[in-house]
């Protein structure tokens, strides 16, 4: 896996009994472009493009996740002012969160999107700041995290939870099915 989340991980440990976490140093905030979908993609297919060539042999799976807003982008916020920035804009609304999943595995790359709706409940400035002072949203798309304590401003969601979290894992199966991989075996990269 191609990813320093502990979340993505967490996740994958559901489909794969192990596997390897190999961070990428790819710079997402440099190749990321508009709209969200193919620039969660190209982020994505780097960072598993870059650990398949430090791991050949190795399936790779990578992940980038981000939240849009109207037609606002919100990746990780830089410092809690930015947090309380994208909480303010989340705030009593709907918004896309989207993740694009790579997969690398002997010399080919594919990807694939899920996107999923949320609905954040009103927050107030108090709750926005007391939220933010827990440094749970720093490392987050979006700046909150559904399966924390961001949990309690959730009033909806349409579409994958897991993807909310960072990691679809239907999508992954369905993309990692195309390519002939079993996940049944569990061990990544045999061939059924």
């Amino acid at each position: 896996m191609a990813s320093a989340s502990p979340r993505r991980r967490e996740l994958l440990s559901a489909l794969f009994d192990t596997f390897e976490v190999i961070v990428s140093n790819v710079d997402e905030e440099a190749l990321f472009v508009t709209p969200a979908e193919e620039g969660a993609q190209r982020v994505a297919k780097a960072k598993a493009l870059e650990v398949a060539r430090i791991a050949p042999e190795a399936l790779v799976i990578a992940a980038d996740t981000a939240v849009v807003v109207d037609s606002a982008v919100l990746q990780k916020p830089a410092d809690a002012k930015d947090a309380r920035r994208m909480l303010r804009m989340l705030s009593g609304r709907t918004h896309k969160v989207v993740t694009a999943v790579a997969v690398a595995f002997q010399g080919r790359c594919h990807t694939a999107v899920e996107m999923t709706e949320v609905d954040f409940a009103r927050m107030t400035d108090e709750q926005i700041r007391r939220y933010v002072a827990t440094g749970e949203p720093m490392d987050k798309a979006g700046a909150y995290g559904i399966q924390g304590r961001a949990s309690i401003f959730i009033t909806g969601i349409r579409g994958c939870y897991f993807n909310v979290v960072g990691l679809p894992l239907h999508r992954l199966g369905v993309l990692l099915e195309e390519q002939g991989l079993d996940i049944w075996k569990g061990q990544p990269g045999e061939r059924s």
